[in-house]
């Protein structure tokens, strides 16, 4: 009681500072940590670390070796790619030039110079000769600078062209050079219309070769306006002088488009499960550095798969441990869930893992739908049924997630989520079908829900996936509907093995010890009948007050029908059964009379254990009623020493209850239960009011007498219990209870 933890009893405080034994050793609690990683990681090793190989280059190879995942062929990529950049055409890019404006420099040049009257003719023939030929080339570099850098053409691809153009340079023939200073300003203006025209049409198309568009000018020239003859041939050579080529070798666009058909091809791969190396082949040094690549080699061995498999169990672990640790009782004395329920928790996973992993080995590339057979929910609900219906919804998690890596038959992912939103689906289906289970037949009831969520969740998918097809379709949701029936047959299999292994009392096996016919219960009823409607009583009461401060109202129900068995040793000596009969206590001695009601726990715990019935029912016989002591043969003795004239020598230790007290909060709801039915029974005509002094008395009595020291009930809790067993006495006995208008009309009436 934690109100009460530095007051003791007159027998001192019975409650140990540490609490012993393995349940609740640290040592034991890590090694059972330690356990659920090795179970994680052994579990998933095989389907997320490769096996590894003791093989050397040039050795032949003792058996198959095949590719635990998708591996890439480095050396056939690197060829996929080479081939895929040597089909790739080479890429020529357009630079228009611009041609027409050359040619009207050379005819304003030509213009220019005809008019000049201080130039003599043979110097002007000079000039010509030497001057119109390197226009050409100071063109082309003027293009070149003007546009290097801008970003319109990349530099390789001016330098291509500059290099081209300059090869295929027309030579104007000497004659040509003796016929312009002839010309007239008005016939080159003609001259020069007309060679803008052709060179203009000429350079229009796609050049490569400049001398193919050449072919073509003395027929566009003849076709033209001019009829001098002088003119037509100096328009023709002009005109080839200044048509240059237009399209040219990109390499930097060849390479880029080399470079973009190598990381465009495909890897290839090897596909899980293909052959690497088959039995008896040569080991190559192609073949060996694949195997390094691979980390398939013993002495190459690639640790990052273990270490990261190693850290997803941990976080298995974590998740499991915070939740437990949270799930503590709230000043940590005495917590939930001990050894003993971890090492059963680690069994259930162990069993569920195995089960899973026995279906994942039926699976085929052709028939992964095989996986939908495993019995996932049966972890889920032995965890339910045994624990605790929220460490069973984190449990199922777990199990999706390991189910999606064991059952997984893809190629290129690790985990299989079709099969962990399965997992999940049956798992919820089973928890919320069985987690109020009072009958074995609810566990198949149960077992029917998961065939109906599996069936149903494995159809969602096929439908989301389109996969359709009649064979695959029927197997799989018939395989899903088969799971939860063998998880239910499972379940009620393994059941009986953890009751009696852990003395688990599963509310299952609470609801089958309350069954009137349990030969305790018979022997209960037919040799002590007040007793047995006591215990019935009890029963109710407790049950009510339980559930109203969250604890286990069916373990108080069921601990309250044996609580008394050990009645039956000696049913005379209790007033409840002595009809018509005097009360053998009269004529006895107080101590002896207080050994035969103080002993009735002690045989009722001998009684049960004869009988197997599990230890928490055992607990609530031996602890309903602590250490409280026999007031009433306690003064009964002083009486009779004082009328013997003897001083008394007793204690009020000495007709105590040897305890021990209430370790739970169920075995004390039991105790105050007891006593008030009791007390209500002894009442002749109970009023509300009495009733509810009378419960408050017992729960101050108890409390001031430290009954609730070793058990974490609150002062909070013990008003809740009084308010609930308030309403279930009324309830009860309303015949007998006057109520405040009752009263006040009977005396009236008086």
């Amino acid at each position: 009681m934690n109100q009460n933890q530095n007051q003791t009893g007159k027998q001192g405080d019975l409650r140990p500072t540490k609490m012993a034994g393995w349940k609740q050793s640290a040592a034991v609690r890590w090694l059972l940590m330690l356990m659920f990683v090795l179970l994680f990681y052994f579990s998933l090793s095989s389907h997320l670390v490769p096996e590894t190989y003791d093989i050397q280059e040039g050795a032949v190879s003792e058996k198959d070796i095949k590719a635990p995942f998708q591996i890439k062929d480095e050396k056939a990529t690197r060829q996929a790619e080479e081939d895929a950049a040597e089909k790739v055409d080479v890429i020529y890019s357009i630079v228009p030039l611009r041609n027409e404006v050359l040619i009207d420099q050379i005819f304003v040049r030509i213009e220019q110079l005809n008019l000049d009257d201080q130039v003599t003719l043979q110097n002007k023939i000079d000039i010509y000769r030497n001057e119109i030929p390197g226009r050409y080339s100071e063109y082309i570099d003027s293009f070149v600078k003007l546009n290097k850098g801008r970003g319109t053409y990349n530099d390789t691809l001016l330098e291509e062209m500059s290099l081209v153009a300059k090869e295929q340079q027309y030579t104007i023939p000497e004659e040509t050079f003796y016929k312009m200073p002839n010309l007239k300003a008005e016939t080159l203006t003609e001259m020069r219309n007309v060679a803008r025209d052709i060179v203009r049409k000429l350079t229009g198309e796609q050049l490569r070769e400049a001398e193919t568009a050449r072919t073509q000018v003395a027929e566009l020239v003849n076709a033209s306006s001019l009829s001098s003859r002088t003119s037509r041939e100096i328009v023709q050579e002009l005109a080839r002088f200044v048509v240059m080529p237009n399209k040219f070798l990109d390499k930097a666009a060849t390479d880029e488009a080399k470079v973009q058909a190598k990381q465009n091809t495909p890897p290839v791969v090897i596909k899980e499960g293909e052959l690497i190396v088959k039995r008896g082949q040569t080991i190559t040094p192609d073949l060996y550095k694949l195997l390094v690549d691979s980390s398939l080699l013993q002495d190459k061995k690639n640790y990052w798969p273990q270490l990261g498999l190693l850290m997803m169990s941990l976080m298995f672990i974590v998740v499991l441990y915070a939740f437990l640790h949270q799930s503590g009782s709230i000043n940590g004395i005495k917590p939930k869930y001990n050894n003993a329920s971890l090492l059963m928790l680690w069994l259930i996973f162990l069993i569920n893992i195995v089960t899973i992993q026995i279906i994942s080995l039926t699976q085929t590339d052709a028939a992964p739908y095989a996986g939908y057979l495993a019995p996932a929910a049966l972890g889920t609900m032995l965890i339910t049924l045994l624990l605790d219906m929220h460490l069973a919804m984190i449990s199922s998690i777990i199990f999706a997630v390991m189910g999606s890596i064991i059952l997984n038959t893809g190629q290129q992912q690790l985990f299989d989520f079709k099969f962990g939103f399965v997992i999940i689906v049956v798992s919820f289906a089973a928890i919320f079908s069985i987690h109020r289970a009072s009958q074995r037949s609810t566990i198949l009831k149960a077992g029917i829900m998961v065939s109906l969520f599996g069936s149903l969740s494995v159809l969602t998918i096929l439908l989301l996936s389109e996969q359709l097809d009649r064979g695959p379709f029927i197997y799989s949701v018939a395989f899903a509907f088969a799971s939860g029936l063998i998880t239910a047959v499972l379940v009620i299999g393994l059941m009986p093995f953890f009751e009696i292994t852990f003395g688990i009392l599963s509310a299952l096996k609470l609801v089958e010890l309350s069954n009137p016919n349990h030969p305790l219960l018979r022997k209960l009823l037919t040799e002590t009948p007040g007793t047995y409607h006591h215990s019935v009583m009890v029963g109710n009461l407790s049950e009510a007050a339980a559930e109203a401060i969250g604890a286990d109202g069916l373990l108080c129900r069921v601990g309250s029908f044996y609580h008394d068995i050990g009645k039956t040793k000696r049913p005379n000596y209790f007033i409840e059964n002595q009809s018509n009969i005097e009360n053998p206590h009269d004529t006895i001695d107080p101590k002896l009379s207080k050994s035969i009601i103080v002993a009735h726990a002690r045989d009722g715990v001998d009684m049960l254990k004869g009988h197997n019935i599990p230890k928490p029912i055992r607990d609530i016989a031996e602890q309903h009623h602590g250490t409280t002591s026999l007031k009433f043969f306690y003064y009964k003795a002083i009486k009779q020493a004082e009328e013997q004239g003897l001083e008394p020598a007793l204690t009020e230790d000495e007709f105590r209850y040897p305890g021990p007290k209430a370790q739970s909060k169920e075995a004390a709801v039991v105790g105050i239960a007891d006593c008030v039915e009791a007390a209500v029974r002894s009442l002749r005509n109970p009023t509300v009011e009495h009733v509810e002094a009378m419960i408050n008395k017992i729960i101050k009595s108890r409390l001031d007498d430290n009954q609730y020291n070793e058990c974490d009930l609150t002062l909070k809790e013990l008003d809740k219990i009084a308010q609930s067993l308030k309403e279930s006495v009324v309830g009860i006995f309303h015949s007998r209870i006057e109520y405040p208008e009752d009263v006040k009309t009977k005396e009236r009436v008086e």
